[in-house]
């Protein structure tokens, strides 16, 4: 199994999360070979501009390569790509569309015997999850989905206080991992988890900084 960074959220033109994303780059060697997913939202094809930033920051933190990766390619296509990359880096959006792409195109099996290092960004950390909260637009209410499984927790990304009530009675069933903006939840290959900037972990009807528990 390889190392997931679970980003809670960037402007990827302000690079709010460049410390995050440099220990990524760091931990793939330093100047990866860097695949990227761009499939978590409904308007792809019109997706240009945010390529172009994408690319941009990649190239800024060190990629020696960025590619990314249409989902019209075929599995076989995806399979040699995944295993030509040092990192893979999964984009914001809607964690419903990216989940529902990554299982048609069995993205996830292939996701679960990569080695290398994954950065997910707001929806594409939550996808990767066992359970991600998303928040419904229209009544600003959070729920929470069935996301990918690669990692066994519950997550919340974009985490600020105003979610504490909603987050505190979904604890109640199970704990939730809470990720600002900019902050991260790392996963390595020996199933530990750390953090880089706050987080937070909902249990019980209680929340607690992760800082202080691991």
């Amino acid at each position: 199994m390889c190392k997931v960074y679970l980003l809670g959220g960037e402007s990827v033109r302000k690079r709010d999360g460049e410390k995050v994303n440099r220990q990524a780059f760091n931990d793939a060697g330093g100047s990866p070979d860097v695949l990227v997913f761009s499939w978590a939202r409904a308007n792809f094809d019109q997706t240009y501009q945010r390529q172009k930033l994408v690319y941009s920051y990649m190239q800024y933190l060190g990629a020696n390569k960025v590619t990314f990766v249409d989902y019209s390619v075929s599995h076989q296509e995806l399979e040699r790509k995944i295993s030509q990359t040092d990192l893979i880096y999964l984009t914001g959006g809607s964690p419903s569309i990216l989940i529902e792409r990554f299982k048609r195109k069995s993205v996830d099996v292939l996701l679960k015997d990569f080695d290398g290092v994954i950065v997910g960004r707001s929806a594409g950390a939550l996808a990767l999850c066992k359970k991600c909260l998303v928040t419904i637009r229209a009544t600003k209410q959070v729920k929470i989905i069935e996301g990918l499984g690669l990692i066994g927790l519950t997550m919340k990304a974009h985490y600020t206080r105003k979610k504490d009530a909603q987050l505190k009675v979904l604890s109640m069933e199970e704990p939730i991992f809470a990720v600002p903006r900019g902050s991260a939840l790392i996963y390595d290959y020996k199933n530990k988890l750390s953090c880089i900037n706050l987080v937070y972990l909902f249990e019980n009807g209680e929340r607690q900084n992760v800082a202080t528990i691991f």
